[in-house]
């Protein structure tokens, strides 16, 4: 993968999926050290860019004074 701008704050988005694809799916990505967010976080990036959409991460939370 390729490096990509860091992502400060989350939201979660629920999938479901058949359980034999999501256990493979969890092997492949165990297999080449990535985490199934890492991963599912790439192909959300890749297709907003096939579609030109532009995105930026948020900002970071300030910092409490």
């Amino acid at each position: 993968m390729s490096p990509t701008p860091l992502e400060h704050k989350t939201a979660r988005l629920t999938v479901l999926v058949d359980p034999n694809k999501k256990q493979a799916f969890e092997r492949l990505c165990a297999a080449q050290d990535l985490t199934p967010s890492q991963v599912v976080r790439q192909l959300i990036r890749e297709y907003l860019a096939r579609h030109g959409v532009d995105w930026a991460p948020s900002k970071p939370p300030r910092p409490r004074t």
